[in-house]
């Protein structure tokens, strides 16, 4: 076979044709880190009707070598930037006339107006990339276990120019065909179906169809010795699942592309759209940053949260299937239609995390999909719009280097709790015309949230133009005050008043519109439920009034509307008393989070919210109610309760914790819950001497012996809180455990060794070790800052936060939000916060999506030290 430097031959500077001078060349005020939103608005009136072709060899260890062509029409004048941050470019021709490369400069290299044309151009050029664990736009995963190497790209949201050259903007769709050489066992998938398989040597090239329209983000390609399961129903187009060599025996295929298969036919049905692209393959990615990527054509899901190494809990099957209901949202909501700029983000993630709730609701009618979306979708997104860190759900954005930072609970949880609300406000009939009228306006196309509104207003008749002001431009949320009078033994006023639930700067100010569902509980006659509009700051509930007191009152009913809803204190006490007799699995979830909504607003002690948690455990059934309600106890003992306001409640804790693993009344996911939690809070001899007795097979989990993860979850427990034979089973289980996670597994137990030598080697790793993959080191953060150990990890919060913007330059998209949680959230002291404060004062130039995720982190430790002074 040809030597692969073949492919750089010729890459020398040619003579420059026609150029001005270099340095006025690179006077361009858009040549500048990053892709400039003004850039974007000029390019996209300069080109159109773009096509990539891209040749890749990725045969070797660290770089791929490519050529690329690009084809596009030119409609305004004007030199043209072209964006690449690769490690060399050469061979660059515009219309027949080499260009100089000397000029490139800030990942941009402008092409000036004399060597382009109006109408078709066509530009060329050789290129190298890096290929890297982390830090890369094609990452490489070398099984630990064979040495099998797999690669894969994730380009979003603008590291498409760290790949090959482009115009790197989301509103410049193109059309890509791919040309990849690998080694001769690889298999490669793309964006586009295969075409052709050509051995050449010992190599393979692999070539691929042209794509539809999509975005530069969506481009990807994985490659390496996957194992593929393919699904062909007569009739409807294959999809295969593709995992590596040694897991795929451990992979439910089936299950996984029926669940994909069922989502793209419900999809296509009820938006009345079909599937917009040639085909969908899925991939499993190890080592993979983020829960899926919805690339066109070639889904990426998250290795180890897809291939359960033990039997997964109802909510474990739960969260698979939403992910996976989520990306093949995203086919129509992000990859047709895609969000003209990255400030409007939120118009894909909220829509396809709001459509994973409407999937799952019809398709698992028994899975309680929207108390699975209040629970994990709606609380996260109350939490974070409740503090001075949070931002609209349409954020300004003068830069795509900085769109990675938008990302975070507004987008991914306020966002679909916001179209929740949207959709009850305007109606189902006019909700559902307006997304399917969205759709067919800007199929293969570009659209912003004003459109999005235009067409669900056209369709439903209703003005969003408030709602829109309200919802998408303005910050925060209202809390919603219950305020009950009774004369006598009936309703005198119900109102429901709305204030903001905390004072922004420049906040514009107003009311949110909303449309909520209001009940009136009775245990001697049948609930009243009733429809509550606000027009105003309140909304007088005129239908309540003469109607018998009722025991209590839930002015949020089946969880439509969006604020925090507080309960009246004689609805509060109802709860504290009677929650667990609620049979509606929904209604009791809102009422177990009203209750700890209360703890939080310092009206309600930790310590009675735990009497009754510890009072009504024995009675909960549902999965995904124990669940939150458990973590939230043991945030309650952990993080709320100081130790010694905690240690006489731990021995009742654990005792109910061993009652509920040990009950074999109980279904294997609640008691496993209940052993999760155990794992994570064990201080006492009483639950660590079952742990141990888990470890050594003594004990069992009904009746079967744990497996991994457990296994390492209970010895990262002993590790943390240094127990005395912590370093013998460590030593032990890695010896034990063979399978091809061990040394993640490992890896981030380790990392919760109390030992400053130890967490300083972690902090070094995490910035100097580059063949350190970045999932790996994302996963450890919880580790390294155990809530047991602040003591010992206070003194890494400064540097933590000093590193923040080099971190926000060189992770992606997900880092950032979870070493900031990490390494505040693990603190709980008025000299931890004192530390952020004084980090925060003395940046006054911190770019602002890092100071708001730094304060989301940091109102959240201020609330923590708040409860822990507050007396019993």
């Amino acid at each position: 076979m040809p030597d692969r430097r073949d492919l750089l031959k010729g890459a020398v500077v040619l003579p420059v044709v026609g150029w001005p001078p270099a340095a006025a060349a690179a006077a361009d005020p858009l040549v500048q880190p990053g892709i400039a939103h003004a850039l974007a608005i000029r390019r996209a009136r300069q080109i159109a009707d773009l096509r990539y072709d891209i040749t890749l060899d990725l045969t070797a260890a660290d770089r791929a070598i490519g050529e690329v062509a690009i084809r596009f029409d030119r409609h305004d004048g004007g030199d043209l930037i072209l964006d690449f941050r690769g490690t060399m470019l050469a061979a660059l021709v515009a219309n027949g006339t080499p260009i100089s490369v000397a000029t490139r400069r800030d990942g941009h290299l402008v092409l000036p107006a004399s060597v382009l044309k109006t109408g078709a151009n066509l530009l060329s050029a050789r290129f190298e990339t890096p290929i890297a664990a982390a830090g890369a736009a094609i990452i490489r995963f070398r099984d630990p276990a064979d040495g099998g190497v797999y690669l894969y790209t994730l380009l979003v949201p603008s590291d498409a120019n760290l790949l090959f050259p482009c115009f790197d903007q989301p509103d410049l769709k193109a059309k890509f065909r791919w040309r990849l050489t690998t080694p001769a066992d690889w298999t490669v998938i793309a964006n586009g179906p295969v075409e052709a398989r050509e051995p050449v040597g010992a190599t393979v090239r692999w070539r691929f169809a042209e794509t539809a329209p999509i975005s530069t983000y969506l481009a990807a390609f994985a490659a390496g010795p996957w194992v593929g399961t393919t699904s062909a129903p007569a009739g409807e187009r294959p999809i295969t699942l593709y995992a590596r060599r040694l897991r795929a025996r451990e992979v439910d295929a089936d299950v996984q592309l029926a669940t994909n298969r069922a989502a793209v036919r419900w999809l296509a049905d009820w938006f009345d759209v079909p599937f917009p692209f040639a085909k969908l393959d899925l991939v499993l990615a190890p080592a993979f940053p983020f829960g899926g990527m919805e690339h066109v054509g070639a889904v990426f899901y998250n290795e180890d949260r897809f291939v359960f190494r033990e039997p997964p809990t109802l909510p474990q099957r739960l969260s698979r299937d939403q992910t996976i209901y989520h990306e093949i949202s995203h086919q129509w909501f992000g990859d047709f239609v895609t969000m003209r700029w990255f400030d409007d983000l939120w118009l894909k993630e909220g829509f396809s995390t709001f459509m994973a709730a409407r999937i799952q609701a019809d398709l698992q009618p028994d899975s309680n999909a929207w108390t699975t979306f209040l629970l994990s979708i709606k609380t996260p997104a109350y939490r974070a719009d409740a503090t001075s860190g949070t931002a609209p759900l349409w954020q300004a954005l003068d830069n795509l280097d900085a769109a990675k930072s938008n990302y975070g609970p507004i987008v991914y949880n306020k966002a679909p709790a916001v179209i929740k609300q949207l959709a009850f406000y305007v109606g189902e009939d006019g909700f559902r015309r307006g997304l399917n009228l969205f759709l067919t306006r800007h199929g293969y196309a570009n659209a912003t949230w004003q459109d999005l509104l235009g067409a669900i207003g056209e369709a439903s008749g209703v003005d969003l133009a408030q709602f829109g002001r309200q919802y998408v431009l303005r910050a925060g949320l209202p809390r919603i005050d219950t305020r009950l009078r009774l004369d006598g033994g009936t309703i005198a006023a119900l109102d429901l008043v709305q204030q903001p639930a905390r004072t922004l700067p420049g906040d514009p100010g107003g009311t949110w519109p909303m449309k909520v569902r209001v009940r009136l509980g009775y245990r001697d006659r049948d609930d009243v439920v009733v429809d509550a509009r606000f027009d105003g700051a309140t909304a007088r509930v005129a239908a309540a009034v003469g109607l018998p007191a009722p025991d209590y009152v839930w002015a949020n009913d089946a969880d439509q509307g969006y604020g925090l809803f507080m309960p009246d204190p004689r609805t509060v006490a109802w709860i504290a008393e009677k929650v667990g007799t609620v049979r509606d699995s929904l209604l009791r979830a809102l009422l177990w989070s009203a209750l700890w909504d209360v703890v939080r607003d310092l009206r309600l002690s930790p310590e009675r919210y735990l009497a009754v948690l510890l009072r009504e455990l024995a009675g909960e059934r549902d999965e995904q109610i124990s669940r939150t309600i458990l973590s939230r106890g043991a945030t309650a003992l952990d993080t709320y309760l100081t130790e010694a306001r905690s240690a006489p409640l731990r021995t009742r804790w654990e005792a109910a914790l061993l009652a509920r693993i040990d009950d074999t009344s109980l279904g294997y996911g609640l008691r496993k819950d209940a052993l999760d939690r155990l794992i994570a809070t064990a201080r006492t001899p009483l639950a660590l001497d079952r742990l141990r007795a888990l470890l050594a097979g003594r004990a069992t989990l009904a009746n079967d012996p744990i497996r991994q993860p457990t296994r390492w979850a209970i010895v990262r427990r002993l590790v943390t809180i240094d127990a005395p034979d912590a370093a013998a089973l460590f030593a032990a289980e890695r010896q034990r455990d063979t399978s091809t996670e061990a040394a993640k597994d490992a890896f981030v137990t380790a990392a919760a060794t109390p030992s400053a030598a130890v967490k300083s080697a972690y902090f070094k790793r995490y910035f100097d070790d580059t063949t350190l993959n970045e999932a790996w080191a994302s996963e450890s953060l919880t580790a390294f800052n155990a809530d047991a150990q602040a003591t010992l990890t206070i003194g890494f919060l400064r540097p933590a936060l000093d590193r923040l913007l080099w971190i926000r330059q060189n992770r992606r998209i997900f880092f950032l939000p979870a070493w900031i949680d990490a390494f505040i959230g693990g603190q709980v002291s008025a000299e931890a916060l004192a530390i952020v404060d004084a980090f925060l004062a003395g940046q006054p130039t911190l770019p602002v999506d890092v100071r708001r995720k730094v304060l989301l982190a940091r109102d959240e430790l201020e609330r923590t030290v708040a409860i822990r002074r507050t007396p019993a």
